[in-house]
Formats: C-alpha cells, structure tokens, sequence
C-alpha cells in the first residue's frame, strides 16, 4: 500500500510543495503512471507523488485510478492546494473533505458527489500540531494562522484523504517559506527523514477518541480549541453551512410542521459513517459548537445524535 501526494502544475501552493518535496532525497519517476501526469516515487517510505494540469478538485477517483495503472493499492491522499478566503488572510490550512449536505442532482461546483464524505485522514489533527511547531519554527506565525477548516469540496476518493493548504492571495500562494513548511510537514509527518511517522492510527483503547465536529464557522474555532491539544484526533468536521436545518416555525408544509427539513440528517451520518471508517476500533464522539445553534437546533441535534446513538463528548473527554 502506499500513501499518494497530489499535486497540479496550475497552481503554485500546489506544486511549488511539491517541487520542494521532490527536491529531497530518494525520488525516482515512476516507470508508468495516469495518462497525461508525471509520477514520483520514494520506495523506502512507499509513497507516491502524482503530478495534473487541471484544478485541484477535478480528477476524480485518483486513488482507484491509480491502483488501476501501477498495481499499487493506495491507503491515503494528500492533496496540495491554495487556500481562499475573504479576508485574504495569510494563512496555512488542514481539512478532510466532502459535500455531505448536498442533495442527489444538486451541483457541486467544487467537486465531489451529493451526499459523499470522504474518510478523513487520521493525520489531520497530529499535522495540524505540527504544522504549527514546523511555522513557528521558521517565523511564519504570526503572519500566517495555521488552522482547521470545515469539511468541504471533492474530488471524490474512498481513500484516507486530507487537503493542505496555503493561502489566502497570489502573493503568498507564492511563498516559497510556506512551500517549503508544507513540504517539510509531508516530509517529517510521513516519516521520510528516517523519523518516526505522525499521526499513524493504531486504535489503542486509551487514546482512541475521535472528535467529530458538529457546527460553526468554516475554521471551527472551538473544534480547534480542542484538536490544538496533544494527544487529540479528529474526524469530519460539519461547519454550520453543512447543515441546512429549516426553522420549524418557518416551513409553510401543510403536514408534520415540527419537522425540521433540510439535509442536516443526511450530512451527520455520512460525516460519521466515513469517520468511522477512517478510525477503525475508535470511539467517535460528537463534539457540538453549542454557541452557533439555536436552541431548537441544537435540540434537534442532540435528539438526532441519540436516535443515532452517536455519543456527545464534552472537552475534556478529548484529552
């Protein structure tokens, strides 16, 4: 099995990490690939580096794909990518991905599939811990926020995935200290350097807690209060927007009025079904922003999580 980096050559938070990677030692071009893309491998750590030319979310079922071409099963994806925000805020970013809150023949303009979630890589929370030491190291921060971000965009895998990112504008996309931060978090967290791999899963039963993040903003900033701790895992992370929810006392339904409508059901159980599925032997546990919701939200979460029998954790269950 081997872990598959992607990157594509349209994007330079994608491939200046990439060149910055594949300048270490013990890279080799692969001897067959995907039509149309370069691939690097590393033999003596198993993993791949696999190089596109178009956006970032477009090359759908790259993990299959590629055991299809090389014969080679791949257990993770790591895709390098820029970040886009608002406030064009400098920043470096770790999320899983998915559009768990879309409806089937709804558009998903940022890839992936209606009502799918891909597994999330055991590796966000204990990379995340690191790309903060790895940033602070090279005085990144302050100028750059290292943080999580909501479960978002595809493109569709059924493989281990998370996103690294920098943002947020051209001039940092461009960044080579930021490149090279991201290509030394690879580096180090995939155990490249002879150092031993972060954020390997092994599901002891003292340490195997997983946080499941239920509402507010798309940088989950009471989620990431918790997940900055040592020791910590997470999962999905469902930011307020994954969770369309229809006020009750709004809907003009002729029937069942107290039903809450929208896709909010649909996108806590695929977050942890593929959370599940990432952290085999884990306790997932639900983590709830309980200051973004409404009382007749959060309500109705709770209700739901206990039809579910999906537990809710409290802070200090994560530690």
């Amino acid at each position: 099995m081997v872990t598959l980096i992607v990157a594509t050559t349209t994007d330079p938070a994608s491939i200046n990490p990439a060149n910055a990677l594949l300048a270490m030692p013990g890279w080799d071009p692969t001897p067959s690939c995907l039509q149309d893309m370069k691939g690097f491998g590393n033999g003596a750590g198993g993993v791949r580096v696999l190089l596109h030319n178009k956006g970032i979310v477009e090359e759908d079922d790259l993990d299959r794909r590629w055991e299809e071409a090389t014969g080679e099963r791949v257990d993770e994806l790591i895709f390098l990518s820029k970040h886009t925000a608002v406030s064009n805020r400098p920043a470096l970013t770790v999320h899983p991905i998915g559009v768990p809150h879309l409806r089937p023949g709804d558009a998903a303009p940022q890839g992936g599939r209606p009502g799918w979630a891909a597994p999330p890589s055991p590796r966000i929370g204990p990379w995340l811990r690191h790309l903060k030491k790895l940033a602070q190291a090279r005085n990144l921060v302050p100028e750059f926020e290292i943080t999580l971000e909501g479960t978002h965009h595809g493109p569709i895998t059924n493989t281990a995935t998370m996103f690294l990112e920098i943002g947020s504008t051209d001039e940092y996309w461009k960044r080579q200290d930021a490149a090279q931060v991201i290509a030394l978090l690879v580096w180090e967290g995939l155990g490249l350097g002879g150092g031993a791999a972060v954020g390997n899963w092994n599901g002891e039963k003292d340490k195997n807690r997983v946080l499941l993040g239920i509402g507010g903003g798309h940088y989950a900033p009471r989620h990431m209060d918790i997940v900055l701790k040592d020791g910590v895992w997470v999962g999905h992370l469902l930011s307020g927007y994954s969770l369309p929810m229809e006020d009750p006392n709004q809907s003009k339904a002729e029937t069942n009025t107290k039903e809450i409508g929208g896709t909010w059901r649909e996108a806590i159980k695929a977050g942890f079904e593929a959370t599940q599925s990432a952290f085999p032997g884990g306790e997932i546990l639900a983590h709830l922003d309980h200051k973004s919701f409404k009382s007749w939200q959060k309500n109705a979460i709770t209700g739901f999580l206990g039809e579910q029998n999906i537990k809710i954790g409290k802070p200090n269950d994560f530690y």
